[in-house]
């Protein structure tokens, strides 16, 4: 029976795959080769776009909040939360890239078309960065702090057109640059998984560069080289883009993705007094997952005497229809618990960012550390890492668990939403060290103290970040791969935005309580309590991933299809296999 039961799962992979082959086409609407287009020739491309896109935004964005104070002579407070909205809405945005591109565009004309959005965004930054007539007066926020005129008017404007033009465009491309990239292998095969790896990697190489090369420019050079080489960048990542246009294998876009969905809770409501019936010729099967059992009713047949009406698709739907919502409902709270996470990352690109800008950023030979390019931390290791990973880790790890991957993407997860708790108390043990010697001694303490909060998120969100995408792309919605990788990345939007109201409530609350200002009112760190903000977010992340291991375990359970083996019919619903 197992020798059986095996042969079916391995039969239905082989048809998923086949499925998949003839699903995709070429750049001229003719079905794929196999031996001609997709695998890692092609996803290479996309990988080359990925690692020039991500230089291109990570250079602005992790050095985003000393424009905003030093050019822009915004207050911290109000410059961290620029930050965070504008990195918050590239991520929000991403659904509505996954939209477009699953819906009417395909993935390839997305991000064509995004990327040159993006492009122009960066273009008009660069601009008002070197024209002088398009910023404030310059003044020094520090020494002269009220007298320093805010960016407002025209100059406010332009500054805030062209930072979320680039938002606009970097939102939709980022979606599909990973599932693009992942529709190049069919999703039961192990490359798949190697491809998300690879993905990382390519991100950790352009993240690496900004933050190094590209901000060391921005901080020497001036502001707007460094914005015109972000946009040099993203022109070489479309370049690349286009220069694989013969290899890669495309997925054609389904219509509307929310109607099919919108049809199932219709139909579901509409039939909700009716009981699914046992028959096995009727199409609300006893195979469908144990999950959401409401929402069967949808693919309930109405019979009429001996005669069947066609109805409506809002009154009936298919198995897959239903279980697709099924699936969209399921990954909610699993999603909903890696917000927190991103609040934690929001962190680390603008208040750790100037907590290095009051410590002792000078090394030997008088060459100073640009405070921006300490999130550059991890992704030297990184670098190192996800190869030893992916050669050794997972072949040990696979020998164990007999997961191709060597751990689900459920508990990849979770192991880097527990290590995030440790970055935070780290980074608020490092504060406290900080600010006394500032205070108490006058001594400023070396930028390396800093180092351990970013090595130990940037494990972390290699765990999590890879393990997030992996567990979405494979939920196997067809059709829906680009919508459900940006879900993914509406993750970390919705968590630089928890960002921004965090700031905003703790200030509120510790002001109302104390003569002394709030934890986070001052442009001086020293006269702020970052340290507690900081434990406040290791006791949040805590009872976040405590909330985790509650849900995955939830979802691990109730995704277990049922114990009878399947397989489809003809006319689209389910019989058994004697």
């Amino acid at each position: 029976m197992e020798e059986r039961r095996g042969n079916i799962k391995a039969e239905n992979e082989m048809n998923i795959n086949m499925q998949e082959e003839q699903s995709t086409f070429d750049w001229r609407g003719r079905p794929s080769n196999p031996n001609k287009h997709g695998g890692f020739q092609a996803a290479s491309f996309v990988l080359g776009l990925q690692a020039f896109e991500i230089m291109a935004i990570a250079a602005v964005g992790n050095n985003l909040i000393t424009y905003v104070i030093n050019e822009m002579h915004f207050s911290l407070s109000n410059s961290a939360n620029i930050v965070t909205n504008f990195v918050g809405t590239i991520f929000l945005l991403a659904l509505l890239g996954g939209y477009l591109s699953d819906s009417f565009l395909g993935s390839f004309w997305t991000m064509l078309i995004f990327g040159f959005v993006e492009l122009s965004g960066l273009i008009l930054l660069s601009v008002q960065a070197h024209v002088p007539q398009l910023k404030p007066p310059k003044c020094n926020v520090v020494t002269d702090g009220e007298k320093c005129e805010e960016a407002k008017g025209v100059k406010g404007l332009i500054f805030f057109v062209a930072l979320y033009l680039v938002a606009l465009g970097s939102g939709c491309v980022k979606p599909n640059m990973i599932s693009h990239g992942a529709d190049q292998f069919n999703i039961q095969t192990k490359k798949l998984s190697t491809y998300f790896n690879a993905a990382y990697f390519a991100f950790s190489v352009g993240e690496l560069i900004a933050l190094t090369l590209l901000i060391w420019i921005q901080t020497h050079a001036g502001m707007y080289v460094g914005f015109g080489l972000s946009a040099a960048a993203m022109a070489m990542g479309l370049i690349t883009l286009v220069s694989g246009t013969l290899y890669y294998r495309n997925k054609p876009p389904q219509g509307s993705i929310f109607t099919p969905v919108a049809q199932v809770l219709v139909a579901a409501i509409l039939k909700r007094k009716q009981i699914c019936p046992s028959n096995p010729n009727s199409n609300c099967s006893m195979h469908q997952t144990q999950r959401f059992r409401f929402l069967d009713k949808a693919c309930i047949k109405n019979e009429y005497g001996n005669n069947r009406r066609k109805e409506s698709p809002w009154r009936l739907c298919s198995v897959s229809q239903v279980e697709k919502v099924k699936i969209l409902i399921a990954v909610i709270p699993i999603f909903g618990c890696t917000i927190v996470f991103n609040t934690i990352l929001a962190q680390l690109q603008t208040f750790s960012v100037q907590q290095g800008s009051a410590m002792d950023t000078q090394l030997p030979n008088s060459f100073h550390i640009p405070p921006a390019s300490l999130q550059s931390i991890p992704y030297i290791m990184l670098i190192f890492i996800l190869p030893l990973y992916h050669k050794f880790f997972v072949p040990f790890a696979t020998n164990i668990t007999g997961h191709e991957s060597g751990i689900s993407p459920l508990q990849r997860i979770g192991s880097g939403l527990f290590l995030a708790t440790f970055s935070m108390i780290s980074a608020a043990l490092l504060e406290k060290k900080r600010r006394e010697s500032a205070l108490h001694s006058g001594k400023t303490i070396s930028i390396f103290w800093i180092t351990p909060q970013f090595l130990i998120f940037g494990l972390s969100e290699m765990l999590t970040a890879v393990g997030l995408i992996e567990f979405f792309y494979k939920q196997s919605l067809n059709g829906m791969q680009a919508f459900f990788t940006a879900i993914t990345y509406c993750s970390y939007s919705f968590g630089f935005y928890l960002s921004s109201v965090l700031v905003s409530l703790v200030n509120k609350i510790t002001s109302a309580s104390s003569n002394a200002g709030g934890w986070l009112s001052y442009n001086d760190l020293n006269k702020n309590r970052l340290d507690l903000f900081y434990w406040l977010l290791a006791v949040l992340s805590f009872l976040n991933f405590l909330n985790y291991l509650f849900w995955a375990r939830w979802h691990s359970h109730h995704s277990s299809p049922p114990p009878q083996p399947t397989a489809l019919s003809k006319d689209g619903g389910y019989e058994n296999i004697p």
